[in-house]
């Protein structure tokens, strides 16, 4: 059989030439010459499908999926944006919109768990970092794109979806049950966990994150004068680069934060610290793990490498490449990596992570039963004691529910002890 592909080779052919004057070339560059072989192959491929597959294709859907594919087929984080799906990524960093609260990539053609997102339908039922979704609604979800994937995932508030997820340690596959919701992620949250020593929680980074990080240190310091500060980005996916520097700049006095490199004139970006900062100078833990991804490993690697924090907990996600958002008409957009993060250092996230100073995995304490000894309470006669500063209690209880956090705070206490008062 003849295939008949002039017109169509023609046709991507100037499609093809368009595309490219879009990206900043400048006047003098030589146009890039087309690969004519791959374009003939394209072509039969296109018109084989059109004339054999089981059922009839329009053009449309062909070169639409032909486009998903390409873009796809770079790396996890670059995708097509349809209409539905430019809308949504506007919608996501704005706080509010509709949803699970969980972040995701790809792997092995399974949807990848990077971090749920606090207090939403995903974090509340159990969903982890790291968990592979196998099947969505008892469909598999191979052969999907990540965004439409996502799709699947989203619905009418109230509506239940069901998730098949794969974890590590768990022998079997397993169900959760979860109902969509209305996603008012708060992005940061603050508290005292002992006299002196407060934890930071950041879950997103987004536009007004470094509003709320003010306010939230402003609370802080009401109830009375600060030793130290955690900084928890654990399980935070990441979000607005703005965002991350800013965070960052909080806490330093001066020096980069974080520069990108790319092909793109426009992708070489370098970020400093100015001089104003909620406080340079007092002790600081920032906990990460595999969750922590993008922009919380720039504040992270920030902190590190100007020896500002000591980071602690377990390896981050390794995300460290920046996508770029190119509309294609009015309502279409292609996300594209255009280039990687690098630390102050020098040190690329992409695909490395930030390692932390001090490796804690996160693990459940469990008391051991011993004979009881005898004590100087148990002496006839004894003194009466006179208790003066706080009860051990409220530590054993944070060691149980949350191992990382507990250690962290020691190691606050002893930064705390080594720092000459700022006060």
């Amino acid at each position: 059989m003849k295939i008949k592909t002039k017109r169509l080779v023609m046709l991507l052919g100037v499609g093809l030439s368009l595309s490219w004057s879009g990206v900043s070339l400048s006047q003098t560059e030589a146009p890039q010459q087309l690969p004519i072989e791959e374009l003939r192959l394209f072509a039969e491929v296109f018109d084989r499908i059109k004339a054999s597959y089981v059922e009839p294709v329009t053009d449309q859907k062909l070169l639409e999926d032909a486009i998903r594919g390409m873009v796809s087929g770079l790396d996890p984080h670059s995708a097509y944006l349809d209409p539905k799906a430019f809308e949504a990524m506007q919608v996501n960093t704005s706080g509010q919109f509709g949803g699970l609260g969980i972040e995701v990539g790809q792997q092995d053609g399974f949807i990848r768990v990077i971090a749920p997102i606090d207090d939403t339908p995903a974090h509340r039922a159990g969903v982890q970092a790291g968990d592979l979704i196998t099947k969505i609604d008892q469909e598999s979800v191979q052969g999907l794109s990540l965004n439409a994937a996502v799709e699947k995932m989203r619905g009418k508030v109230g509506s239940q979806i069901q998730l098949t997820i794969v974890r590590e340690g768990v022998e079997k596959p397993f169900d959760l049950t979860l109902t969509r919701a209305v996603i008012n992620v708060t992005s940061v949250r603050q508290r005292l966990l002992e006299t002196g020593y407060a934890m930071i929680r950041i879950s997103q980074f987004q536009n007004n994150t470094f509003e709320q990080l003010r306010k939230g240190w402003d609370e802080l310091e009401k109830r009375g004068p600060l030793k130290g500060v955690i900084l928890d980005l654990r399980n935070n996916p990441g979000g607005v680069l703005q965002a991350a520097v800013e965070v960052s700049d909080a806490f330093l006095k001066e020096g980069l934060i974080v520069y990108t490199e790319g092909r793109l004139p426009n992708s070489e970006l370098r970020f400093s610290a100015s001089r104003e900062t909620l406080n340079a100078d007092l002790p600081m833990v920032v906990l990460i793990n595999a969750g922590s991804a993008s922009a919380s490993e720039i504040v992270a690697g920030a902190l590190q490498d100007h020896r500002r924090a000591v980071v602690m907990g377990t390896d981050s996600f390794g995300k460290g490449s920046v996508q770029t958002i190119l509309p294609v008409g009015s309502d279409r957009a292609l996300k594209v990596t255009t280039a990687r993060y690098f630390t102050p250092q020098g040190r690329s996230i992409q695909a490395e992570g930030i390692k932390p100073d001090i490796l804690v995995e996160d693990a459940r304490l469990t008391s051991i039963e011993q004979p009881r000894s005898l004590r100087e309470r148990d002496l006839s006669g004894h003194l009466d004691g006179q208790t003066r500063g706080q009860s051990s209690e409220k530590e054993d209880s944070l060691a149980q529910k949350d191992y990382q956090l507990y250690e962290a705070l020691n190691l606050l206490k002893a930064l705390s002890i080594l720092t000459p008062n700022q006060g």
